[in-house]
């Protein structure tokens, strides 16, 4: 069974390294979710945040793992937050994706983010539960992500028993 992953970034800033990622793991027979043109995200915008919540929702069923792929500025975006929240919650594995030594369309790099998502929930002793405690988190570049995406998703999703 083909495993369908969702990928949540920084669309303004990381769209073009996104997609170099996004096309790695396409190019290998795997489906993708969380991709959307910039001219249609607008129009969702435009409805406000609730509109863009229904279309995360939307295009988070049917996926086991989310894959964040961090860019300098991921860790503070609202939408990011709200999908990596929503993925713990679904029983999504989890995945951090460092972005930032990918070139953008002008060959350039960025500054490596963050990964404070925020409180994703509370385990069965009421303490709070994070990303970096539930996330195994790789470099793209280092950790040579062209070839071992696949592993990391297939890791994430197991992990969470899926």
């Amino acid at each position: 069974m083909a495993r369908k992953t969702f990928f949540s970034f920084h669309y303004k800033n990381d769209v073009w390294r996104a997609n170099q990622v996004r096309n790695s793991w396409v190019t290998q027979g795997k489906e993708a979710a969380g991709f959307i043109d910039s001219a249609e995200f607008e129009k969702i915008k435009e409805k406000g945040d609730n509109a863009v919540e229904d279309w995360i929702d939307e295009q988070l069923q049917g996926t086991s793992v989310t894959v964040v792929l961090i860019g300098s500025e991921t860790s503070n975006r609202k939408y990011v937050k709200y999908e990596v929240k929503e993925s713990y919650k679904k029983g999504n594995g989890l995945l951090g994706v460092h972005i930032h030594k990918q070139k953008d369309q002008d060959g350039n790099t960025s500054t490596k983010g963050d990964t404070t998502f925020g409180e994703l929930g509370k385990d069965e002793n009421g303490n709070s539960i994070y990303f970096h405690q539930v996330a195994k988190t790789y470099d793209f570049v280092d950790d040579d992500g062209y070839n071992n995406l696949g592993e990391w998703i297939e890791n994430a999703a197991k992990d969470v028993g899926r």
